[in-house]
C-alpha cells in the first residue's frame, strides 16, 4: 500500500506539565534514567523525524523508545 505505521513510546519528558512537579521528584525521576536525565521535547521530536525520513523507508510496525534506556 505504500505507508508505513509506527510507534514512539517516550518516557519522562520535560515539557510545561512536568516542570510544575516538585525538583525532588524530578531528580528522582531523572535518577532512574540510564543516560542520566529527563528526556527533551526535541528528543522525540528528532526520533518522529527519522521516521517520517526515507532513511526509515524500510522500518514498518516498530516501537521506538525514546526513554534514555529506562525500559531495559
Amino acid at each position: 500500500k505504500g505507508f508505513t505505521v509506527n510507534a514512539v513510546a517516550p518516557g519522562f519528558i520535560s515539557t510545561p506539565m512536568t516542570s510544575a512537579m516538585p525538583k525532588e521528584v524530578l531528580d528522582q525521576m531523572a535518577a532512574k534514567v540510564p543516560v542520566g536525565r529527563l528526556g527533551e521535547v526535541d528528543d522525540i521530536a528528532n526520533a518522529c523525524l527519522f521516521l517520517a525520513s526515507e532513511q526509515a523507508s524500510y522500518i514498518n510496525g516498530a516501537v521506538i523508545s525514546v526513554d534514555g534506556g529506562i525500559v531495559l
